[in-house]
């Protein structure tokens, strides 16, 4: 009876060891899981640097494209000739600058959510008489893009050497109106869809 008693209790220990065993990972078991693919790329953000958009050589910049709700940078490089004027080299980097923004994003770029809503062919020219000396004239009035086209340029244009580095810049048409000076702040960043550039009109005008 004795040796029955011991025989079961050293049974017993073993089947307990062999738990113990298995619960601390010795031998993984297979679970089968149902929860798709992991995603490739983590949206808005590049796994790493994108070299198709850095090998020109240029002036280093960063333009605002869209990506989800809100807008992001990315890095650019615009032509800007040795020697130029300060003038001359500002109208380069704001006509640099636009066409990046019309330009069609990468395609690693695009896999990451990247798009723009600035269309092609608009151009850029200085001040006209009357107007504030920092006014960037565009072909396209600024009231005539798309909230999101306007806040990529605004966003852009306050960010570079295309204006005076206070966050804003001073933008009009190709018509005889006034030119108003544009803001990108922090809620037109986050919500370029429906939150506007605030803008006023430029001193001096």
């Amino acid at each position: 009876m004795t040796t029955r008693l011991v025989s079961r209790a050293r049974i017993g220990a073993v089947s307990v060891l062999a738990l113990l065993l298995a619960g601390c990972g010795i031998r993984a078991t297979e679970v089968p899981t149902n929860f798709g693919p992991a995603p490739s790329r983590v949206r808005c953000s590049l796994a790493e640097p994108d070299v198709s958009t850095q090998t020109a050589r240029g002036l280093p910049v960063q333009v605002f494209l869209l990506c989800g709700s809100s807008l992001v940078t990315v890095d650019r490089t615009v032509r800007v000739p040795d020697g130029a004027a300060d003038s001359e080299r500002r109208m380069l980097v704001a006509q640099g600058l636009l066409d990046q923004l019309a330009a069609s994003p990468s395609p690693a770029e695009k896999e990451a959510g990247y798009s723009t809503d600035v269309r092609g062919g608009i151009t850029v020219g200085g001040p006209r008489p009357g107007d504030p000396e920092d006014t960037l004239r565009l072909s396209t009035a600024p009231d005539s893009l798309t909230s999101y086209a306007l806040a990529q340029i605004v966003c852009t244009f306050s960010d570079s050497a295309a204006a005076e580095g206070d966050g804003s810049v001073v933008l009009g048409g190709p018509g005889a109106g006034s030119p108003r000076r544009y803001e990108c702040t922090d809620e037109v960043r986050a919500r370029p869809g429906s939150k506007e550039p605030p803008s006023k009109e430029a001193a001096g005008a």
